[in-house]
This record gives structure tokens, sequence and C-alpha cells, in this order.
């Protein structure tokens, strides 16, 4: 189990309560789409995305995006188990969608991009350590099912 500090607790809460979902969710996914195509196979139902400019307006793309980034109220709700609440998570895209693990920590990674943007100097490198710690035991949750 991970250990979270109140300042940790603090600094994510803070984090997530400034975001716009329907904004950063997108930026998020669609970044991950255009900078690694190869996450690509798992979005055949959405359509065109040939290209960067049709990934970036493709509305079922940004639906996931937001969706996605709203996932992760889970483990903020659930910061003392987050392995145990993305169980069914894990197995659905471990079996179902065999999705590829490392995905996820691509998306992360992303998702770090385009908040720190966003945030611009008020995420800072220890604010970005918090956030990341956060993501990990996120990605680790997400592929426990590999193991």
């Amino acid at each position: 189990m991970v250990k979270w500090t109140d300042e940790e607790r603090k600094v994510i809460s803070s984090i997530f309560s400034n975001l716009d979902y329907d904004d950063i969710g997108p930026k998020a996914l669609r970044r991950c789409l255009v900078v690694y195509p190869w996450t690509q196979r798992h979005f055949s139902s959405f359509g065109d995305l040939t290209t960067a400019a049709a990934i970036m307006k493709n509305e079922k793309v940004a639906a996931h995006g937001t969706k996605v980034l709203h996932g992760l109220d889970r483990a903020l709700k659930n910061m003392n188990n987050i392995k145990a609440t993305y169980t069914e998570l894990s197995i659905l895209h471990s079996e179902k969608l065999h999705v590829d693990p490392d995905n996820f920590r691509l998306l992360a990674d992303c998702l770090t991009i385009t908040i720190a943007a966003k945030m611009g100097e008020s995420f800072t490198a220890a604010t970005q350590v918090i956030f990341q710690k956060f993501l990990c035991v996120v990605v680790s949750a997400l592929g426990k099912q590999y193991h």
C-alpha cells in the first residue's frame, strides 16, 4: 500500500479541483494518439485517426479523453486503495481490450505535460513529484492484471 502525506493529498486534490476536464482530458488523449500513433489501434471505432488534424477534431477522442480524466476521480476518492479501485478496469483492459500496459504510462506522461502547460509556473518540480507519484500508482493499478 502506498503511503500518502497530508501535503501530497492536498496537492493532488488541488490539481484536480482546478481542472477543466473537458479541456485537459481531450488534449492529453489527443497528444498521446498523435505522439504515439501505435496507441491508436485501440480506437479503430472512433473513425478517422489518420492525421493529427483528424485526431484533433475527432469528437469521440475528445469524449473519451474527458471520460479517462474523470476515471482518475476514482483514484482521488480512494487513495488508500487505488489498486483495488481499478481491478475491474485492469481486467477489462488486459483481458477484453488487450491494451498494451505501457500505453497507460504514455497517456500519464501526456496528461502530465498537458497539466503542466495549463498550470504554468505553479506546476513546480515539487508538484510534479507528487503528481507523478499519483499517476505511477494509477498506472501500476491498471497494469495489475498483466502480471
